[in-house]
């Protein structure tokens, strides 16, 4: 069996597409722009003469002509990705992009896929393979390029159609009538739509109605560490705009027990009989999440050059009790228009009844989910997280509890009032 990297190197193969055009060395531009200083004559005698000048003299046009297009394009098409780990609302925050409308091509989780099969071919996810694919995928996603991703779908597609994409159904854009293609019968689909009976999804096709999107967001929690993604940044065929979205770590415990209940028994056990081992693999890996968060949010905080007016932390209990003003602070940093069909959603989706309100349930009353933890974690449990994630809480303006009777006083916030970078402009 080949190697993880090999394997890794295999898939991500780069690709020339229009979207990559042809990048002239620095000393052949170099050259081909000082025989382009002669005058008219001399040029034109050159052009007949030398058919290799000419063609490096078209190959020059065309890559200037492509680079001003991607540049130009890159102004008004934004790109916006939604960091997060999981169980810390940012299904319900995706939302926020995917109800958008036609300009959006919202994205639910396609690094899913990237994770489960680096993790069952090797038995464990090498973090610097797998945040080297995370970037690779996302780039390609980001311009509507779905063959990086389509390498790590099991099982693969065949001429790039697929009845396997995770949660399709949580893309409007994947289900809506161009994408939507004819339905089969016996083809079992998972992740069907809700909205329409569709067939197997059609990546080319999705692909093409990605490129008439005015903008492109994608939700992942995966991404470890914001520092892997400088290269998305960096290239000029992208506007991307990264919203980080934490979460008191103490209640993101407590939902992952409910919600991830069999990955969770160890803490379920310590919770009613027993004292938690610091020095136990589930403490440690609560740990390094807390740690992963905290680092990159220091990361994007620090505002270096390329992150400058591209970061954005956002706290889910701030969205929680404000759900429309943070909702428009979100719009107002991406430079997308906050439109009528986003805030009627934000709206009715922040009133819900209890009934609408289950564990993957978008429909939330939000700000009663703000204190809900409070009465599900035994206050042992707490501690452990206040622990070893201390230097996390800090940061994100979590106050600590010293009893169980302050843990469950709904009359004390637990929720420092605090803003963090606001640099839209």
């Amino acid at each position: 069996m080949p190697s993880l990297s090999c394997r890794v190197s295999d898939k991500l193969t780069p690709k020339q597409t229009p979207q990559t055009p042809l990048q002239p060395s620095n000393s052949a531009s170099a050259s081909a722009l000082g025989l382009l200083k002669f005058n008219g004559s001399s040029f034109t005698t050159l052009s007949k003469l030398d058919p290799v000048f000419t063609l490096m003299k078209r190959r020059l046009e065309n890559y200037t002509e492509q680079r001003s297009e991607v540049i130009g394009s890159a102004g008004n098409r934004k790109h916006i990705l939604l960091l997060a780990t999981t169980r810390t609302g940012s299904s319900f925050v995706g939302e926020f992009f995917n109800q958008q409308g036609d300009n959006m091509f919202y994205l639910f989780e396609p690094l899913w896929h990237v994770e489960r099969s680096l993790t069952l071919e090797s038995g464990g996810t090498n973090a610097t393979a797998a945040a080297r694919a995370y970037r690779e995928v996302l780039q390609g996603l980001f311009l509507c390029d779905f063959t990086p991703l389509e390498s790590f779908i099991d099982p693969l597609p065949v001429d790039h159609v697929t009845s396997a994409l995770f949660r399709r159904e949580s893309s409007s854009s994947l289900c809506e009538e161009s994408v939507c293609s004819p339905f089969v019968k016996k083809v079992f689909e998972r992740y069907h739509c809700r909205t329409r009976k569709c067939g197997p999804l059609n990546l080319t096709t999705a692909s093409e109605s990605c490129q008439q999107k005015e903008h492109r967001a994608i939700k992942s929690v995966r991404v470890r560490q914001l520092e892997t993604l400088r290269p998305l940044a960096e290239d000029p065929r992208l506007d991307i705009k990264f919203i980080q979205l934490v979460r008191d770590p103490r209640a993101v415990l407590a939902s992952r027990m409910v919600a991830f209940s069999a990955k969770y028994n160890n803490w379920k056990k310590w919770a009613v009989d027993g004292d938690v081992p610091i020095d136990d693999d589930e403490v440690r890996k609560l740990k390094g999440n807390c740690d992963n968060i905290r680092l990159s949010a220091e990361v994007g905080l620090r505002q270096p050059s390329w992150l400058r007016r591209r970061y954005m932390l956002v706290r889910y209990e701030d969205i929680a009790r404000f759900p429309m003003r943070k909702a428009a602070e979100m719009y107002k940093f991406t430079g997308i228009p906050f439109t009528p069909q986003v805030k009627d959603w934000v709206l009715k989706n922040t009133q819900a009844s209890n009934e609408a309100s289950g564990v993957y349930s978008t429909q939330k009353n939000s700000s009663e989910q703000v204190e809900k933890w409070r009465f599900g974690i035994p206050y042992k449990l707490a501690q452990v997280v206040q622990r070893v994630c201390g230097p996390t809480m800090k940061l994100f303006g979590y106050k600590f509890v010293n009893s169980e009777a302050m843990l469950t006083d709904k009359s004390i916030s637990l929720i420092e009032e605090k803003i963090f970078i606001q640099n839209f402009s």
